[in-house]
């Protein structure tokens, strides 16, 4: 059966109805009949006006973050940065930089979020609870004695393997390879030069080898006497025998520097040749410069092994017999390795200091324009116009047959001025468990144990040289913490495994107009910080600005000396005058 309508038969209803009540009344008394009144035409009816749908409210616009300099007379290399949109960012530079996507993957430009930087006021939990994209989160820091890493399931790309990343320290080689052996921690790094045979006869175990993109150097300091007399600092690089370090000292695949930077590096130029040992006539210019008889002064360092330095106290001592041998007087003073590193890179350590430098990437930028460059750390006292010309015209052309004879200018500049002395280029490695997969050294001191299978377990234990001062890597330069950062924290770019070529991370994609003065990323979506906070292009800005302007509120750090970045992008804008 077909149902009208609800309504159709509630009228019809009434319509009967009418009907029926009219046939049963009685009938009505005739009336005269009135004429008709005039029909009135019925009124249009009008339309309803039109019912207009609500909008839907608008998402606010997204406010992007542009940090500008006054103009490029400050000496810095950025000019400007901004968001574009929420997902784009654009550097303008004030020179061309063929070498900046190999910086910006560094681990001291790791991106942070905006609004954990501005709780944080730059310091304090930015220091010790990092907050980043990586595929480990941290978990726990005891200080003296470990930190506890755990996975983070919000990772954008493949997740960590081993759920649980513990780092541990020992300043002891051997401690390190006895702990390898007992089998309480998966990998360890820089094995001792007399345990490489050791770990390479042990079936239990498997040796991993860098080659040697470091340099070891004795440093000075040109604004404290004699140093500040260039005959002396050249006298000085002629009393070293390098060789007989290298040969005592140092483990296979170790050779004598003949310059600051390794022959594997773009920058090094076979045309430049250091000063010859000769310590017969470094005595006779010490002696005709007035420094001997007498001459009495430090040789400080830190009890650290690194790659480049595998017997730190040793090779005092014998840096002490040398400068003996010559007739001058040398007291070792050992400090504590953050202490050490700050006070070098703030010029306050007379006298000769023992350090190093291992690539970050593979460019002569990384060597020369970090530490001879114009945004150069005090480490070394003054620094050298005429080499920050050289090194200014390398870092902006954009070939390299351009670029290198820039460098054989400024590594010619380098051996006359002599502000420090290069040594040797160690050969150096990491030790695992034999069951541990994907294990490998990395030359730029970057593993990413994520990838590391260790035997199936659940955790991977990995014993390093030292403690990391902080985990703010914006503020630090010693490989232990740059390590722990690159489990947590992550850059717009990456380095490829093996090679060191620049590879998409944080941003997917990246582009350059044609004099590399203008580059544009292109930021990976649904990014998540360890916070639950979404990546955008504000949080590079900010990330950047607070290194970049000495002014900044939030340019503040674990000591506020933001190395790098000068280093490696100039000096800095507003920065403080000396």
């Amino acid at each position: 059966m077909t149902r009208q309508p609800l309504l159709a038969r509630l009228v019809t209803g009434l319509v009967l109805a009418s009907l029926v009540l009219a046939a049963c009344a009685p009938a009505a008394t005739p009336t005269p009949t009135q004429a008709p009144q005039a029909t009135q035409p019925p009124q249009a009816t009008q339309p309803p006006a039109p019912t207009t749908a609500p909008e839907p409210t608008a998402a606010p616009a997204y406010e992007g973050m542009t940090y500008e300099a006054p103009d490029c007379d400050y000496g810095g290399e950025f000019k400007s940065i901004e968001a574009v949109d929420q997902y784009t960012v654009k550097f303008t530079l004030c020179a061309p930089d063929p070498a900046f996507p190999a910086k910006v993957a560094f681990s001291s430009f790791a991106i942070n979020d905006a609004d954990y930087l501005e709780s944080t006021g730059g310091g304090g939990d930015l220091i010790e609870k990092p907050n980043g994209t990586g595929p480990y989160m941290l978990d726990t820091w005891e200080r003296g004695n470990q930190i506890v890493f755990k996975r983070f399931d919000g990772y954008w790309g493949t997740p960590a393997i081993p759920e649980t990343l513990i780092f541990r320290w020992s300043a002891e080689s051997a401690q390190r390879l006895l702990e390898l052996q007992a089998g309480t921690v998966d990998g360890i790094d820089n094995p001792g030069p007399d345990d490489f045979d050791v770990i390479e006869a042990d079936p239990n175990l498997q040796l991993k080898k860098r080659s040697g993109t470091n340099v070891f150097y004795v440093g000075m300091n040109n604004t404290y006497p004699p140093f500040d007399n260039e005959r002396v600092r050249q006298a000085f690089a002629m009393a070293i025998d390098k060789q007989r370090i290298v040969d005592n000292f140092y483990p296979a695949g170790s050779s004598v520097a003949t310059q600051f930077i390794p022959p594997s590096i773009f920058g090094f130029t076979e045309e430049v040749t250091w000063w010859d040992y000769d310590p017969d006539m470094a005595k006779q210019i010490l002696e005709e410069e007035g420094v001997l008889p007498g001459f009495k002064t430090t040789i400080t360092y830190r009890d650290v092994v690194r790659g480049y330095l595998p017997n730190p106290g040793v090779v005092a001592q014998d840096l002490q017999a040398q400068l003996a041998a010559i007739g001058v007087e040398a007291e070792i003073v050992v400090m504590e390795s953050g202490a050490f590193l700050d006070a070098a890179d703030r010029g306050e350590i007379n006298g000769f200091h023992l350090l190093g430098w291992g690539a970050d990437y593979p460019d002569a930028t990384n060597f020369l324009d970090f530490h001879f460059g114009e945004g150069a750390s005090k480490q070394f006292g003054d620094g050298f116009p005429d080499i920050w010309a050289a090194l200014k015209e390398g870092a902006t052309k954009a070939k390299p047959e351009d670029r290198y004879p820039f460098y054989i200018q400024a590594n010619e500049l380098i051996k006359q001025h002599v502000p420090m002395i290069p040594i040797a280029h160690g050969g150096n490695g990491a030790a695992y468990k034999a069951d541990v997969e994907n294990a490998y050294a990395s030359d730029i001191g970057a593993e990413q144990f994520a990838l590391m299978n260790p035997g199936g377990r659940d955790t991977f234990v990995w014993l390093q040289n030292g403690e990391p001062a902080g985990l703010y890597c914006a503020d630090e330069t010693d490989g232990e913490a740059l390590r722990a950062c690159e489990q947590v924290m992550q850059s717009l770019l990456a380095y490829e495994i093996g090679t060191g070529t620049p590879i998409p991370s944080l941003a997917t994609e990246y582009t350059a107009n044609a004099d590399l003065t203008e580059w544009t990323f292109t930021l990976r979506q649904g990014v998540k910080f360890h916070n639950g906070a979404d990546l955008d292009a504000n949080d590079v800005v900010l990330s950047y600005v607070v290194q970049w302007d000495a002014e900044h509120p939030l340019h503040v750090g674990r000591d506020g000396s933001f190395t790098y970045f000068p280093g490696l992008f100039g000096p800095f804008l507003n920065a403080p005058a000396e």
